[in-house]
């Protein structure tokens, strides 16, 4: 049977890494993920992503998107050029496939996050 997913009645196991040694910048941040939802074809991923403060390198897959929606706290998504997008409560943005650049959290934070990884 299919169901809708409401994240907030979900008893996700937390999932916990840090950044890879050879793309951190600053500190080494915990994050944690309770992903909620993956679809059968392994394709679509959707939950929620807390870290705290640090920054890292961030290189996209060219099939890979991910929209998410700042839920608590603030970070900054800089591209190679240095254009910066900073988010807070209440910003959504979009990370495009094959983009490159440093994922920062200034304030720990917490997003909603659907990442599309496409096979084609």
């Amino acid at each position: 049977m299919t169901k809708v997913i409401l994240f907030k009645n979900q008893t996700t196991p937390a999932e916990t890494d840090y950044p890879n040694p050879e793309r951190k910048l600053d500190g080494n941040p915990l994050r944690t993920t309770w992903n909620h939802f993956t679809n059968d074809s392994g394709e679509v991923f959707s939950g929620v992503w807390g870290s705290e403060i640090g920054s890292w390198k961030i290189v996209f897959g060219e099939r890979e998107d991910e929209f998410f929606y700042v839920t608590e706290g603030r970070c900054r998504v800089i591209d190679e050029a240095g254009q910066v997008a900073e988010a807070g409560p209440g910003d959504a943005l979009v990370i495009p496939a094959g983009f490159r650049g440093v994922f920062e959290v200034v304030e720990p934070m917490k997003k909603h996050y659907v990442i599309t990884d496409r096979k084609k």
